[in-house]
């Protein structure tokens, strides 16, 4: 099966703690702003703005997942179409953006750590 047939258009933020949990290799590339980055991101992703992406996409894989997040989900579906039109089937949205990835899988993480 093909790496396009894998990756679905858009997940689902604990599916993709799912992925890193089981070791998964995935690429998780930010669209958002610096200030927006620096007030909250996910370790290890790769940073891109949105606007520099088209003279960036060289230095993005194509071989493993790429998981496209922004702060609502906004902004990273239109990146992840804009991806997959120019050739990245690897490319998929994180649904509700970094915003969604700390409702449901950073706060349960560490409610977690205090029972």
């Amino acid at each position: 099966m093909s790496l396009a047939a894998d990756v679905p258009p858009e997940i689902a933020p604990r599916e993709l703690a799912g992925w890193r949990a089981d070791g998964r290799d995935v690429v998780v590339l930010d669209v958002r702003e610096p200030w927006e980055v620096a007030i909250c991101c996910l370790p290890g992703s790769t940073v891109i703005r949105m606007a520099e992406l088209p003279a960036r996409t060289h230095e993005l894989p194509r071989d493993v997942p790429l998981v496209v997040l922004c702060h609502h989900g906004v902004r990273s579906r239109n990146a992840t179409q804009w991806l997959r039109e120019a050739g990245f089937r690897n490319a998929c949205n994180l649904s509700g953006g970094i915003d969604a990835w700390a409702r449901a899988v950073r706060v349960r993480t560490e409610v977690r750590r205090v029972e």
